[in-house]
């Protein structure tokens, strides 16, 4: 049944959000159903407010979301961290006013325990609590109520003014002062969307009334015949397909949500009042937090947590004697313990006071024999994947039976039913963590401090949770005073995404340390992804910035291409091409070449920046290099920038975004010498190092430096082939390369005490503060690098 004209029935306040999804008004009613004042709310976005579950986030950004909402879900208040069961109206406004986004929430819970009048037409069922009316029965005594869920009435285009004008009137009194014009275009929104209004699953007690008119007429007797034959039982009848059709209702709902409170909380709604006159479900606290897995063994130092409380008494009759949320320790005697021991139900099918005296004491010092003296009392476990979770128990009032077979066979069904959702959702939310943290340790920590560039990073994960993806970045310093550079981006979400993530992340900077071309790079990248298995497909963006050459060197394996902003603020997309993603194979992978002149700035993003409901890439593509036109060269505030202005703040996708500042290297701190392949040549190349290194004020290094150089042109000149050059830089470090046309790298090794020579790297390795070789297009460089004097 739906009860219509939710307004000016139920307490409700008006939230309305702006185009950047912040506050714009929060009445007294806000405050007191979510713990949050008006100066500490308005102006900030709701979704950092309040602690909402990550599935319903989206419904309060007005950056993605587009139509009308409403669900219920239950968070911490901001004050005293309590659950609040809140039920949310959403409406999309589109901007009247300054409010992009309505929402109308009221406190569910406070419903169900004020409770509302109940209608058919003109005939009033079940009368809201308080004193009943003349003729009419009490509401606990026509009316259970089984569950409340916010709906949204029918839009009809024929309703009297006399049900659209007392709407009107119960919205403006809720909304801030408004214009007429605007206040009439938000309320036809409304209206035009639905109506706020609640689902209501409840039993009614009907009154049996005489029929009006004269007595119907007594059928004659029929005659005589041949005996009658023995009827055959009928099946499906009403009567049978009830229990079925309880058990399917009740585990619809109870599976209809992946939080395993929820799972819980719902178990407890159905029972009531069905089954039970009370229903109370304690979990292991091991389960509810999720910070350990099922329990094999239940003993008395087993902490529970009371999660939640059901019953068909008057409000609040019960919360203070068993509130939700209570920590619990239960003796090993009670029939609590029991049952999870044994994995068996308990059922006692009258407590007598002595039997209910014990059971209270097990709560501790409240005085609970009201609740079990005399009433049937049946305690289930909680049982999943052959592990307990926790327990239900059901009380009934000692007006009703004692639990029978039926009674038992259903109970034991929706038990099993519920355990498995439960674990389910503990599962989900373990899943989703484990991925959270395996993609967080996956990802870099703070940007690397090289020459000639500076980088920053921003990335803001998907919004939902089951959304964890494979979005992934890095900045990899490279030999030579170079700086590599790769955004990816995983095809699929979860925990499979992040592992195959890792797998990529790890797999390219081992491959950017052996110096490679960038089209090489994805080659191998590629190779390696097929090897790996089948699903292992990601878009890739690799580039190499060289702040001496001032050249940026890119290779595409289906990713969105970078945007390059000038010095003088004029933004490009850049020409690299699509490419196919790493691991379809058989495609090669072009490398470009693009000149990178000092103060420009490069910006690589993932598709999750670009993409949204109301545009796709294309579009987002353009948007982001309008944006990014005359940006000025504080980094950081080119991300935020980007952040605030092109992604949803409840994003369905990762967003990673990578910006360099490309100011290079001066050149009067590059110093680069062609040499003869000569034994001469060794003597000569020291003194120039010493000149240069004199020039630059270096003269503590002086003696260091002519040792190594002299190590490594000597090994040039013997082992080496071809031409021979030698290259200073001065940056963070002090690095020095030795380059010649020879294909072998050299090798660490020992010398013996009776060897002549191999002594040379061994002594660059022990004085320099790293060293290394790689292989260039050419033939290799081995270089050294000595820390600066401060």
């Amino acid at each position: 049944m739906v009860i219509t004209d939710l307004l000016g029935v139920a307490r409700m306040t008006a939230i309305t959000l702006n185009e950047r999804g912040q506050i714009g008004h929060w009445d007294d009613t806000a405050a007191e159903l979510f713990g949050a004042g008006a100066p500490q709310a308005v102006g900030r976005p709701l979704t950092t407010l309040l602690r909402l579950p990550r599935e319903h986030r989206g419904a309060f950004e007005p950056e993605t979301f587009g139509h009308v909402w409403c669900g219920a879900c239950t968070l911490p208040r901001v004050d005293t961290g309590e659950p609040a069961e809140v039920g949310w109206w959403v409406y999309p406004i589109g901007g009247e006013h300054g409010i992009s986004v309505l929402a109308l929430a009221t406190d569910l819970r406070g419903l169900r325990r004020d409770g509302i009048g109940i209608t058919i037409g003109d005939l009033l069922l079940a009368p809201p609590d308080g004193p009943a009316g003349p003729g009419t029965a009490p509401r606990s005594a026509t009316m259970r109520l089984l569950r409340v869920e916010p709906a949204l009435t029918t839009p009809s285009t024929d309703e009297p003014d006399s049900v659209t004008g007392p709407f009107a009137d119960r919205l403006a009194a809720l909304l801030p002062a408004l214009a007429p014009a605007a206040f009439e275009r938000i309320t036809a929104r409304v209206l035009g969307l639905g109506r706020p209004a609640v689902s209501l699953g409840l039993t009614i007690r009907l009154p049996i009334v005489p029929p009006a008119g004269p007595a119907p007429a007594v059928p004659a007797p029929r005659p005589a015949a041949a005996p009658p034959r023995r009827p055959r039982p009928r099946r499906n009848t009403p009567a049978a397909l009830e229990p079925l059709a309880y058990l399917g209702e009740a585990g619809r709902q109870i599976g209809s949500s992946l939080d395993h409170l929820q799972a819980a909380r719902t178990l407890a709604e159905v029972l009531v009042p069905r089954l039970a006159d009370f229903a109370a479900v304690e979990l292991l606290e091991g389960v509810v937090t999720d910070s350990a897995p099922p329990a094999a063994e239940v003993d008395e130092t087993t902490l529970m947590r009371r999660v939640a409380v059901a019953h068909n008494d008057e409000p609040g009759r019960w919360d203070d004697a068993v509130p939700e949320g209570e920590a619990l320790l239960l003796p090993p005697g009670t029939p609590f313990v029991q049952a999870m021991r044994t994995g068996r139900p308990v059922h006692i099918r009258r407590v007598d006071p002595a039997r209910a005296a014990r059971l209270a004491a097990a709560f501790g010092g409240r005085d609970l024999r009201p609740l079990f003296t005399g009433r049937a009392l049946l305690v289930v476990p909680l049982i999943a994947r052959g592990r307990v979770l926790g327990t239900f128990k059901l009380l009934r009032k000692p007006d009703r039976p004692w639990f029978d077979e039926s009674d038992l066979a259903m109970v034991d069904e929706i038990a099993r039913h519920a355990a498995l959702c439960i674990d389910n959702g503990r599962l989900y939310r373990h899943e989703v963590k484990v991925a959270e943290e395996l993609q967080r340790s996956m990802l870099p920590d703070d940007p690397p401090d090289v020459a000639g560039a500076r980088v920053r990073y921003r990335y803001r994960p998907a919004g939902q949770a089951a959304q964890v993806g494979g979005d992934w970045f890095d900045a990899i310093p490279l030999p030579g005073s170079r700086l590599g550079l790769v955004v990816g981006d995983v095809m699929g979400h979860g925990l499979t995404s992040a592992a195959i993530m890792g797998q990529m992340r790890t797999a390219v900077r081992t491959l950017a340390a052996e110096d490679m071309w960038p089209g090489r790079l994805l080659r191998r990248l590629d190779w390696l992804a097929r090897r790996l298995g089948e699903d292992h497909l990601a878009t890739c963006l690799y580039a190499v910035y060289d702040p001496v050459e001032r050249r940026c060197t890119f290779a595409n394996a289906g990713h969105v291409p970078p945007v390059l902003v000038s010095a003088d603020g004029e933004s490009r997309v850049l020409p690299v091409p699509s490419g196919v993603p790493v691991g379809v194979g058989g495609k090669p992978f072009e490398t470009v070449e693009v000149k990178v002149e000092d103060g420009s700035q490069l910006v690589l993003c993932t598709d999750g920046l670009l993409e949204r409901r109301d545009r796709d890439i294309e579009q987002g593509l353009e948007q982001l290099r309008e944006r990014l036109a005359g940006a000025s060269h504080d980094l950081d505030g080119t991300c935020d920038d980007l952040l605030a202005a092109l992604a949803a703040r409840t994003p369905a996708d990762d967003i990673a975004i990578v910006a360099v500042g490309c100011d290079g290297i001066p050149r009067d701190d590059v110093a680069t010498w062609e040499l003869e392949p000569e034994p001469d040549t060794v003597p000569w190349i020291r003194g120039q190092v010493a000149a240069r290194l004199a020039g630059w004020g270096l003269d503590a290094l002086v003696d260091t430096a002519r040792l190594l150089v002299s190590e490594l042109v000597t090994n040039a000149v013997v082992h080496g082939a071809g031409s021979l050059g030698v290259r200073l830089i001065k940056g963070r470090t002090l690095l020095c390369e030795v380059h010649d046309n020879g294909p072998d790298l050299p090798h660490l090794r020992y010398a013996e005490d009776t060897d002549e020579s191999g002594r040379g790297l061994q002594l660059v390795s022990h004085i320099s503060a790293r060293w290394g070789a790689h292989r260039t297009e050419t033939g290799k460089i081995v270089w050294f690098e000595q820390r600066l004097p401060r």
